[in-house]
């Protein structure tokens, strides 16, 4: 029972200080600067060759897949280790403090932490080569989006990681973004192309 029990938390403890460099390196940076992904990037004079730009182009897609493949095959061992309902427990502690970490992140950048300028970063044509979405509200207090299209929903669902499993990993996260930029601002959404739905209702809302 012991061996046991030590087993179960070695892998909780890898779960702590490897899914984080995963999942950091896969949804934070896609979520608040995907549109970074298109700048050029120029060689430096004298630069090592391992830092030096590749010219091998990549869609969206092929990038997304090669992003978060190690993501999944982690995710796809500790189904195997922990079990599906404490697999997805865990994904959602870790997209939690993601979200967190986005919604601070940008409250650092932003001019003011006012509605306009959480929702800013939402309004199309901002993630336009990863989500097909439309505002749809439009107020001083309420912002609705809906997604149509979105290379996260695929990309985890084609891995045959869609469902709950996908929306504990990536989706889970936008809950907590919104409070971390500004307390008084939350988000609502009863509908997820990751879950099977046609499209995301996502809503989101100042509450002060």
């Amino acid at each position: 029972m012991a061996d046991h029990t030590a087993a179960v938390l070695d892998r909780r403890e890898l779960l702590t200080r490897v899914a984080p460099a995963c999942a950091i390196a896969c949804l934070a940076p896609c979520r608040v600067a995907t549109l970074a992904a298109s700048t050029p990037m120029l060689p430096l004079q004298d630069s090592h060759k391992f830092d030096v730009p590749s010219d091998v182009s990549m869609s969206i897609r092929q990038r997304m897949i090669m992003q978060f493949g190690r993501l999944i095959r982690f995710i796809r061992s500790l189904q195997g280790q922990l079990g599906e309902t404490e697999t997805i427990r865990l994904l959602n502690v870790y997209s939690a403090d993601i979200g967190r970490r986005a919604g601070e992140q940008q409250a650092l950048n932003a001019p003011d932490t006012s509605f306009e300028s959480f929702v800013q970063v939402f309004r199309p044509p901002n993630f336009a080569d990863s989500l097909t979405h439309e505002v749809v509200e439009d107020s001083e207090k309420v912002f609705g989006l809906r997604v149509t299209e979105c290379i996260w929903a695929e990309t985890f669902q084609g891995a045959g990681m869609g469902g709950e499993i996908g929306h504990a990993a990536v989706c889970n996260m936008d809950y907590h973004w919104p409070p971390a930029f500004n307390p008084d601002f939350k988000m609502e959404r009863t509908k997820t192309l990751m879950q099977g739905h046609d499209h995301c209702n996502h809503r989101y809302i100042d509450t002060a």
